[in-house]
């Protein structure tokens, strides 16, 4: 292997593009690039923005002396692909063109491995993805929905569930495959899982309605209701599906999804922004405890992650719920960019074996 490893980031999001410049796991360089809505609203849907951002790319790596000739891996953040196993791929045809035909869905991220691997293909290097949000390893019995139409599906913050639960593991100085956690990741959507010796075996569907509401989520609703809004013509489908995810959660509550804003509000004494911040507090802790019972008490620890996780009065709620049953460790952030190339690398010193599309 070589001394000095160069692999290329590249994590699409709705209004940004964030990329890292990696020298083997040391970052170089790390950017977030915002896009306007003047500028995507150009384009008619997100594949066909691929040539804008991967020209931003450029621009950027051009602005910060990095030559991309010099990239040795190119990493993208994994999209809506069919239902995986964890772990590291190589980007494939047959995985570009699910993403390009939107075949499991539409989002941002999908254009993280199709920018990966136009540049690889260009530069004659390889492209991969690690642990999308369709890692699925639900246990039979979790799948159960209660109604024989609907199966419980596999979509959460995998990426970052895995890593923080590796790296856990590490500190400890115990493998993964050793340990029961309960992981929850507190974003703008909340998934909470249950890892069990190193398979999440039931996790809350983040993307489809269940689990706790988040910032700008609802979470799981009275179904009653939701029908009674669906069918009475006072909404389109779009308009409905925006109050579930995006217009949700806090947003719904407070009018805003910033942790900061919620934080400030509550320090200059305002009572509703306490409560409702309260109330997610209180919809987590009842996710935990599902999951606590169903693994019958057989937990290591509790980890707490994500960007609310930095939200110490969030985290200090949930800790007097659960810190007298239950180890609870707190490791914010997301840490995504790091997660993608710490992946690779454990492909590349043969930790797992590189998994194929």
């Amino acid at each position: 292997m070589k001394n000095k490893i160069y692999t290329l980031v590249i994590n699409p999001g709705s209004t940004s593009t964030k990329i890292a410049v990696f020298i083997n796991q040391n970052v170089v360089i790390s950017q977030t690039i915002y896009h306007s809505n003047e500028e995507l609203k150009k384009y008619p849907n997100i594949i066909s923005q691929t040539p804008f951002r991967k020209q931003i790319i450029l621009q950027t790596l051009t602005e910060n002396n990095i030559n991309i000739s010099k990239i040795d891996y190119f990493v993208g953040r994994g999209g809506l692909l069919r239902p995986l196993k964890s772990g590291t791929y190589l980007v494939n045809d047959q995985m570009i063109d699910d993403l390009v035909n939107e075949r499991y869905g539409s989002h941002a991220s999908n254009l993280g491995a199709i920018i990966a691997y136009d540049f690889a293909k260009q530069y004659k290097k390889l492209a991969f993805i690690v642990d999308p949000v369709v890692v699925d390893e639900l246990s039979d019995i979790a799948r159960i929905s209660g109604l024989k139409e609907i199966k419980r599906r596999s979509i959460f913050h995998a990426l970052n569930h895995k890593s923080i639960a590796k790296n856990y593991a590490k500190a400890i100085e115990k493998k993964y495959e050793e340990l029961n956690l309960i992981i929850a990741h507190l974003g703008g959507g909340i998934s909470i899982g249950l890892h069990q010796k190193g398979k999440v075996i039931d996790v809350n569907d983040a993307l489809g309605g269940e689990g706790p509401f988040s910032p700008e989520r609802a979470g799981g609703l009275p179904v009653n209701q939701i029908v009674d809004m669906c069918f009475s013509g006072n909404y389109t489908k779009q308009e409905i599906m925006r109050k579930l995810i995006g217009d949700g959660g806090l947003v719904s509550y407070l009018g805003t999804n910033d942790g900061v804003k919620v934080r400030q509000m509550i320090y200059a004494g305002d009572k509703e922004a306490n409560f409702y911040l309260e109330a997610m507090a209180y919809q987590i802790v009842k996710e935990i405890g599902g999951l606590y019972f169903a693994a019958k008490g057989e937990i290591d620890a509790v980890i707490l992650t994500g960007g609310s996780a930095h939200n110490e009065i969030l985290i200090k709620t949930i800790n007097e719920y659960l810190g007298h049953l239950v180890k609870v460790v707190i490791m914010p952030g997301e840490n995504e960019m790091q997660a993608l190339v710490e992946g690779l690398f454990r492909v590349l010193n043969k930790e797992e074996e590189i998994m194929t599309y």
